[in-house]
């Protein structure tokens, strides 16, 4: 009953699939957009993005040209790598964002951003993929890390803002240990029928593959705290299922942290424990790499996510460029249970189109209107739609 009560709830007449012609400078100040994006502003090399960005990067032209198109107030962009002295983000901002771009619009400025380290590529010093041997090259040194990455950094979080960050009440929860979650166990080895890590090993592991942000903002609206992540896939691993263990939980941390009651273990990277205050209004967004019906993972941790009963019910985003490439996939026997609008991003003809990202709001708001960019293939914006696998997903609210 709860699946079907999800899927009545997302099959309803949702929005437009991107922002009207009257919205070309941006939703008014009455309003707020805010929005996910997974921008594959990575690089397998420490330092690669910045080197793109010094140069004439095609990609992060497309990329800021969604973003001038969309203009959302506060944004998430995953997949962004991080480096402790800013320079990719400084470099995307003003030679991408704050410039015109030919496909894109008006420059677009953001005075406030927030971004911090993840535990992608950071070494654990632990055997956390069972190999027998601690870190190594290329992909055994990122299956060793806290998160699986090449580089410290990679695959990192940026989050923009025309509204001021409340840089002080930042809560981050990139320690936060995975063991310490209510209901967490250890991944079952069947093979072996014993658990997966050893059990110093899981008393260690972090739960956030990146990192766990309550990014607050204070904007017209008042404060929103901004509850941004980028889970784990739910795949590259065995029949433990250890990434889709992981990718559950990441999101179920969500849910505890919207809970009531009393959380003495929900403890941040500064030392301050329990969850978000009943009375404060939020917006969950990111790739959370989990579709509510179709793909692999634990769709339940998903569901239960967009029924928590301080998340907005709300029509499902939609575009019509995502419903045009699922549909293409079926007509070649990739089917999918999900409506075809609802996707956000092509994942290749064996994974096919599905909804992995989210922009999920506070009960509280009022709901405006809502998409994803994502044009169909005659349309000229298609041209700069496809800088990565994911697309943007937008949501409009007003108090």
């Amino acid at each position: 009953m709860r699946t079907l009560a999800v899927l009545f709830t997302m099959s309803l007449a949702a929005c437009s699939s991107s922002p009207d012609a009257g919205d070309a400078a941006g939703p008014s100040p009455a309003r707020l957009r805010v929005a996910t994006y997974n921008t594959s502003l990575y690089s397998d090399d420490a330092g690669g993005v910045i080197r793109e960005l010094q140069g004439d990067s095609a990609h992060a032209r497309k990329i800021a040209s969604v973003l001038q198109k969309v203009r959302p107030d506060l944004v998430l962009l995953n997949e962004f790598d991080f480096d402790e002295a800013h320079h990719a983000a400084d470099l995307f901002q003003q030679r991408y964002l704050e410039v015109a771009q030919p496909a894109g619009g008006e420059p677009l400025r953001y005075p406030y951003r927030y971004l911090a380290p993840v535990n992608t590529g950071v070494p654990s010093g632990l055997d956390l993929d069972g190999n027998g041997t601690v870190g190594g090259k290329g992909r055994e040194r990122g299956n060793d890390a806290w998160g699986y990455g090449l580089h410290p950094g990679q695959y990192g979080m940026l989050v923009l803002s025309k509204y001021p960050i409340d840089e002080a009440q930042v809560r981050t929860f990139q320690l936060l240990r995975w063991s310490t979650l209510p209901g967490a166990t250890n991944p079952v080895d069947p093979a072996k029928g014993r658990g997966f890590y050893p059990d110093a090993t899981w008393a260690q592991l972090r739960l956030s593959s990146k990192s766990h942000w309550d990014v607050p903002v204070r904007t017209p609206q008042g404060t929103v705290h901004f509850l941004v992540s980028h889970p784990t896939p739910p795949v590259f691993d065995g029949p433990e299922d250890r990434n889709g263990r992981r990718n559950a939980d990441e999101i179920r941390l969500w849910r505890e942290y919207l809970s009531t009651g009393d959380k003495p273990w929900l403890c941040d990277d500064q030392g301050r424990c329990g969850g978000l205050a009943p009375d404060a209004r939020f917006v969950i967004a990111g790739d959370l790499n989990n579709d509510p019906v179709d793909g692999d993972g634990h769709h339940d941790a998903i569901l239960e996510l967009l029924e928590h009963p301080r998340v907005m019910r709300m029509a499902t985003p939609r575009s019509e460029g995502g419903e045009e490439t699922a549909l293409a996939y079926a007509a070649k026997g990739l089917q999918r249970r999900g409506a075809p609008a609802h996707v956000t991003g092509d994942f290749g003809p064996r994974a096919g189109a599905m909804r992995l990202d989210y922009v999920l709001p506070s009960t509280g708001f009022a709901l405006v209107d809502s998409g994803i960019f994502w044009p169909k293939k005659s349309d000229p914006d298609a041209a700069i739609a496809d800088g990565s696998d994911h697309h943007l997903v937008w949501v409009d609210l007003t108090p």
